[in-house]
């Protein structure tokens, strides 16, 4: 029995050590061949960066100490130092990487230089650059810097699309400050979504260790090239549960291209009302067993979805080819595209797959609104109802003035400042009553509740 066990064992090993030997480069050890990972991470080693951001802090102070008559009477001395606040340098480390060394361009987390006074590069050489940020794409997480340098070296970004679930990659970056560490794993999944740490998600999730201070670093395949950005964990326990998340390169390298052409990302819609397929829904809407996608809940009025014919009842299934899973990914797929571009949609509808192509427009065509609907809102993307009872809650960004509001996706609002809301133009009408605060009423499910928000 014993020798019938260990058969399979050995056959195993040799299979994955003749796998390894194939996917790593031998390093020569003792005059015998090993796979390593050595060659690799040299490349790419000099290309990952060190990210130190300063801000600045101001304490609190009392007011009463800028009084004459107050220092006067507790014989406090008119000093200098009562008239400002006195500031404090802060810094924080986090990772980025060069993916342009001719331009000195460097990709990196934006929550990694949120705030930032001044951000301050440091190579693998010893070199250290102050660095200017080019722009930001809060949603996404990701911003972009450049920094005068000679010699520097880039990794090439891959095309993250070809990754598949159990891919080797390796994380690099700077964890709690401690200097340039390498990780390992594989790719656990991808086009991870719901997870509320972004606005646009569609993660790659993996086992290879990604802690504090790994974030805006590479995670790279086996080639030494950059499949993804590092920048988020789970960790209930506190530290690494073998469960990270990188921002796959492609959405990454799309939006550090509008950055460098336009200083900002303008992501852009295709009009329509969308919803995960639940048990209730599939049987309501006739839905195929097993069938995946994202269903259509409505199509507003004169956008690009409603030119190209889709209807309410839809259930997209695929963008140019590539599955549709959930609504967070068909949102990642769609906020990649400039706005222009033509997107293919297989859609199927009464139980036949179609082909639509749709034109990507300008979220103020879609909404009819001007400019944003209010600064205390800033950050939530909202929809019209298909009944015109109300505004739909679509999604809120977590770097957004809006993310503690209360409000929640799926909230549908029907008054705001004490007025009834039809539509996104009557909402703007009635919050324009007020700028310092506002009073909505939500319907969340079956229950009626009113927010406040200052």
């Amino acid at each position: 029995m014993k020798q019938k066990r260990v058969v399979p064992f050995l056959f195993l090993l040799i299979l994955v050590f003749g796998q390894a030997q194939a996917a790593l480069p031998n390093v020569a050890i003792d005059g015998k061949p090993f796979p390593s990972l050595s060659p690799m991470i040299k490349e790419v080693h000099p290309a990952v960066v060190n990210i130190s951001t300063f801000s600045t802090q101001q304490y609190s102070y009392n007011p009463l100490l800028n009084d004459p008559f107050f220092r006067h009477f507790f014989n406090v001395p008119d000093q200098r130092q009562f008239q400002q606040k006195p500031k404090k340098r802060q810094q924080s480390a986090g990772s980025g990487v060069v993916v342009n060394a001719g331009d000195g361009i460097i990709m990196t987390n934006y929550h990694v230089i949120k705030g930032a006074d001044e951000v301050q590069v440091s190579l693998a050489d010893g070199r250290s650059f102050e660095a200017k940020i080019l722009g930001e794409d809060a949603e996404l997480d990701i911003a972009i810097l450049k920094i005068k340098a000679d010699d520097l070296v880039d990794v090439t970004i891959a095309n993250s699309d070809v990754l598949e679930v159990g891919d080797f990659v390796v994380a690099i970056g700077n964890p709690f400050g401690l200097g340039q560490t390498v990780t390992t794993g594989v790719v656990s999944a991808l086009g991870r979504t719901g997870l509320g740490i972004e606005g646009y998600e569609n993660f790659i999730q993996t086992d290879a260790s990604i802690n504090p201070g790994n974030s805006g670093g590479a995670l790279v395949n086996l080639a030494g090239e950059l499949v993804g950005i590092n920048t988020a964990i789970i960790a209930p326990s506190g530290g690494n549960v073998g469960i990270g998340f990188a921002i796959p390169s492609n959405m990454a390298k799309a939006s550090m291209e509008q950055i460098i052409e336009h200083g900002e990302v303008k992501r852009g819609q295709i009009g329509v009302g969308i919803q995960d397929i639940t048990p209730d829904l599939r049987k309501a809407f006739d839905i195929a067993n097993g069938q995946g996608g994202v269903l259509v809940t409505n199509v507003m009025e004169d956008s690009p979805a409603e030119d190209a014919g889709l209807k309410s009842g839809d259930v997209i299934v695929a963008v140019d080819g590539k599955q549709t899973t959930s609504t967070g990914q068909l949102r990642s797929q769609i906020g990649m595209r400039t706005i222009g571009d033509k997107v293919t949609l297989t859609v199927i509808r009464d139980g036949d797959e179609e082909i639509i192509k749709v034109k990507v427009g300008k979220p103020s065509s879609i909404t009819g609104l001007s400019g944003k609907i209010h600064a205390l809102l800033e950050g939530v993307q909202f929809e019209n109802e298909s009944n015109k009872e109300g505004v739909r809650v679509v999604n809120i960004s977590p770097n957004s003035s809006a993310a503690y509001s209360g409000l929640r996706p799926g909230d549908v609002i029907v008054a705001a400042n004490k007025r009834r809301v039809y539509d996104l133009e009557s909402l703007e009408k009635a919050l324009a009553r007020n700028k310092s605060s506002i009073l909505l009423q939500v319907n969340r499910g079956s229950s009626s509740l009113f927010i406040v928000i200052r």
